[in-house]
Formats: structure tokens, sequence, C-alpha cells
């Protein structure tokens, strides 16, 4: 992975520290470790970056602690010798970081089976892709390591079709849309990204209007990109943010966080070739809220 850094003046460890999600315990591990470079050199962790410098994080590194199977209550909608297809529960971090490493889904799924990639080191047990914390619903783990290059490569080109189900705030007045706006990292708040021409990728959301209620709209959204919280930034851009995001909505959220559903997943099995088609419903407190949107 390359870091182009955007600032100056602020330790390295500081500024991987906000800029990743690895610890700077980890990231001092790291850098003691030859992973982590600047401009293909070694540096303390005291180094301050400046702007452009390019940083470097080697994959593969494995902590002194490593993380531990833990028994959390894992939804499977589908499994055989090669895949796994999650229902991942709103509040469930997918894989360690940021100093939590024993409440993950990566911990739980250690602790059901031995039988998964390693291709993204130890801290990722099966994971090809992740969602946020708070967005539930369809996530799909590799059990082998050629498996999951083949599954990375289906990301990668777009093989994957992900439908996600969102409920935003207002009334969106159109039946349809396409947000095509490049994201990158916020210059006020490093944790959150932003719709930006600096330092950004490109991002398309494709939406379509399910049903619209009295100050809300529920849509679908299918992703062309896979940026970091894409669609969540997307709908705060054009004015209308997931309900109950705790940090791209400005209402007050409770502790259940963005009402976001990853609902439908397609893809052609990575050994056999097969058709794959999956869905999941909508978790109790979304699907609640709704039916008493309906109910006015």
């Amino acid at each position: 992975m390359e870091i182009k850094v955007s600032q100056s003046d602020i330790r390295l460890d500081k500024y991987l520290g906000d800029n990743t999600e690895y610890s700077r315990n980890l990231i001092q591990n790291m850098l003691d470790a030859n992973y982590i470079t600047v401009n293909n050199k070694k540096e303390k962790a005291s180094y301050k970056v400046k702007e452009n410098d390019i940083i470097t994080i080697k994959e593969g590194f494995i902590k002194d602690t490593d993380i531990k199977p833990t028994n959390i209550p894992i939804d499977i909608i589908y499994e055989d010798n090669d895949i796994m297809v999650i229902n991942k529960p709103s509040g469930l971090v997918v894989h360690p970081g940021n100093g939590n490493y024993d409440n993950t889904l990566a911990n739980g799924l250690m602790y059901y089976t031995n039988e998964l990639s390693d291709i993204n080191g130890e801290e990722r047990p099966g994971i090809v892709h992740r969602i946020d914390k708070d967005t539930s619903g369809l996530l799909l783990i590799a059990k082998n390591n050629k498996t999951h290059e083949i599954l990375g490569d289906y990301f990668k080109n777009k093989k994957v079709k992900r439908e996600y189900i969102a409920l935003l705030c207002g009334e969106f007045p159109h039946d349809s849309a396409t947000i095509d706006a490049p994201i990158g990292r916020s210059s006020n708040n490093r944790k959150k990204m932003t719709v930006t021409d600096k330092n950004s990728k490109n991002a398309t959301t494709n939406m379509k209007v399910l049903k619209r209620y009295k100050g809300y709209t529920l849509v679908s959204c299918i992703l062309e990109t896979g940026r970091t919280h894409q669609i969540r930034v997307h709908m705060e851009y054009i004015g209308y943010p997931v309900y109950n995001d705790p940090v791209y909505n400005k209402k007050k959220s409770n502790s259940f966080g963005q009402f976001l559903h990853s609902a439908k997943m397609t893809f052609k099995h990575p050994i056999t070739g097969k058709e794959m088609h999956f869905e999941c419903p909508l978790p109790k407190e979304f699907q609640d809220f709704i039916d008493k949107l309906e109910d006015k």
C-alpha cells in the first residue's frame, strides 16, 4: 500500500495512526521491521512528514500479539470448501485495528474454522473485502489462498455485483441518479472522507428510489467503485445523508449506526464458475423503523 502525504510537519507515526487502521504501537513495530518506508528510505517514528512524501507499507506483517479466536456468533448464509457468505450485523468490526484485536469478525472466523486464506496477513484471515462497522449485510470470505486471489481479481475488475439498501433523510425528488464525484480524505478531519479533487480517486454510485416516506427515502445503491465510505459520502454530498449516520449526518444518531445494508451480491463461483446470487433481509432495527414509517 502506498500513501501520498497531503500534510507537513506531522510525526510519521501520528500521521499513519490518523490515516490508517493501525495503532501507533503497531506502526512502531512495523517501522522497526522495515515494513514501512518513506520515499523508499527507513525513517523513525519521529520523522516529520512532508507534503508529497510517499509512504510505502508492505503487506504480511505479523504482530507479536497475534489475534485470538473468539466465540462470536456468525450468521453464515452459504458455505462450501472455498467460500463463505456472511450476514454481518451492524456494530461488528470486520478485522482488527485501532487497538481492537478481540471482538471482530476475523476473531469469530478463526474460532469457527482453520480453513481461511492468509494472503492479507494474520490480522485479516479470509477477508477479501470489508464493509464499515455499522453497515450490515453480505460479506464474502475466502477459505483458501487460490480462492482469495481469484476473488481479489473479481473485485478489482468489478465482477462482483453488490446492491445496498439505504434510508436517506429527506424526500429525494428523482426516481434514479448517478453520483460521479471523486472521494478523498478530508483535510479538516483525517478520519472522514469527502468529495474533493485533491488526492482523490474517482467514485461512482448508481442510486434508485425504492419508496418515499414523509421526510425519508428508501433507496437502492449499486457501486461502480469501492471507495471508503462511498455511499455515505455521496449521499451527504447530494444533500440526503444516510439516516442515523454518526459521521456524515448532522442529526443525532443512536448506537445502531447508519441505516445502510449490503442486501444483494452476485458473482461467479471462483472455482466452479457457477453463477452465485445471495440476498439477506434488513436488520430488525432497520425493518422496524421502516414499518413505523409505513404506519404514518
